[in-house]
């Protein structure tokens, strides 16, 4: 793509987070491109490709059942009112300039370098081949100004800090904590996508303790209880152990989904809740619907959680109550429901909160031996399924 695109007569690099995992020694995902041709130009020579995007206008270009990103080099024009929010977060950037101008535009400096493979060359304008080497974060320009016009930084170098284990400088550091609340103007559903990247990638735990860190866990969990430090909740030993076993299914190269982090995730407030409507005398199985519902919905004030996953989420929550009843005939009937493995699992996390819920796990444990239990869907929730009867076919009339 790099090669048809220089053979078109435009510069064109592979860029961001590719080049750096290959100093790395780490096999990229994936690959975006940067190029001086316009989206437009980008059109003419892959005229099936697809453009998108208001704030930041991309080709997307698929070719041989891959998906490449292909970004022109960005400026330093000017911005207006039309451009940038009064807190500083750009709404348009679709100025174009050189290769070093857009070095310039990066967010940090180890995703900042261009590899030609072609030439096998690598530009670098901001000195992130030496960051990389000695395992520094460092923003370019002033820092600020830079988690302004893009407050995702704030997780992204969170996200840097578990997931490659560099350091960022002072410089880097010292405002993310003051300018979390930043967080709030982003898009819920940017967010969730985030929050997929920072648990769901394999570094699930060293992810949670950049953002107590950094002071970043209050903004994106607003339901939890807080800790005490600024900016930090209370996690539990359940939440740690989902995280740890998120982590070793990810290497395992196990399936995992959003609903059972975003269950593990919410589970103190729910149980909270329920607690409270019993206690008013609300039978269990209303409680739990209520608190569940209250939940998902203060959640999706701060982070999005599309339905498919959010409707999981609380059938787990929901047959844990069902988890209880193991007296009488009917008991047996949750090994037919679709979502009992992931309810049982997580039935498993509650012992290490409540203790006092040792037997009974060890109970749904003995009576699954030799049981066919069915595999839960991880992308979506059950669709429902339509009664279907047998007719009996009428015989066909006699001719006069």
């Amino acid at each position: 793509m790099v090669e048809e695109l220089q053979q078109a007569g435009f510069e064109a690099y592979i860029v961001g987070g590719g080049v750096r995992d290959l100093l790395l020694g780490k096999a990229p995902k994936d690959f975006d491109v940067a190029t001086s041709a316009t989206p437009e130009e980008v059109q003419q020579v892959f005229p099936r490709c697809r453009l998108i995007g208001r704030r930041f206008r991309l080709a997307h270009v698929r070719k041989r059942g891959s998906l490449t990103e292909v970004a022109t080099f960005r400026g330093q024009g000017e911005t207006n009112e039309d451009q940038e929010e009064h807190s500083g977060r750009i709404l348009r950037d679709n100025v174009w300039g050189s290769v070093e101008e857009d070095a310039i535009r990066r967010d940090f400096t180890i995703n900042a370098m261009f590899l030609d493979p072609v030439s096998g060359s690598i530009r670098d304008y901001v000195g992130g081949y030496e960051d990389l080497k000695k395992k520094k974060l460092r923003l370019i320009g002033d820092p600020e100004t830079r988690y302004r016009e893009d407050p995702v930084r704030l997780l992204r170098a969170a996200r840097f800090v578990a997931k490659l284990g560099v350091e960022p400088d002072e410089g880097t550091r010292a405002p993310i904590s003051k300018m979390a609340p930043l967080l709030k103007d982003v898009p819920a559903a940017r967010l969730f996508e985030e929050i997929c990247k920072l648990f769901l990638t394999g570094h699930g735990v060293r992810s949670l303790e950049a953002l107590q860190r950094f002071g970043l866990s209050a903004v994106l969990f607003p339901t939890l209880e807080r800790g005490t430090e600024p900016g930090t909740v209370k996690a539990g030993p359940l939440l740690l152990k989902a995280l740890e076993n998120t982590d070793l299914r990810v290497q395992q190269e196990k399936p995992i989904t959003p609903a059972f982090l975003f269950a593990a995730l919410l589970w103190v407030p729910v149980r909270q809740r329920v607690e409270e409507l019993t206690a008013n005398g609300t039978m269990p199985h209303d409680a739990m619907l209520v608190a569940a519902e209250e939940a998902i919905f203060a959640q999706s004030k701060a982070t999005s959680i599309p339905r498919r996953f959010s409707a999981v989420t609380k059938q787990i929550w929901s047959l844990q109550n069902r988890l209880n009843k193991t007296k009488g005939k009917r008991w047996k009937r949750i090994f037919g429901e679709q979502r009992f493995r992931a309810a049982y699992d997580f039935l498993l996390l509650r012992v290490a909160e409540e203790p006092e819920l040792e037997e009974l796990a060890a109970f749904w444990t003995r009576e699954q031996v030799g049981r066919v239990v069915p595999t839960p869907v991880a992308h979506k929730p059950d669709s429902p399924k339509r009664k279907t009867r047998n007719r009996r076919r009428r015989k066909p009339r006699k001719r006069a």
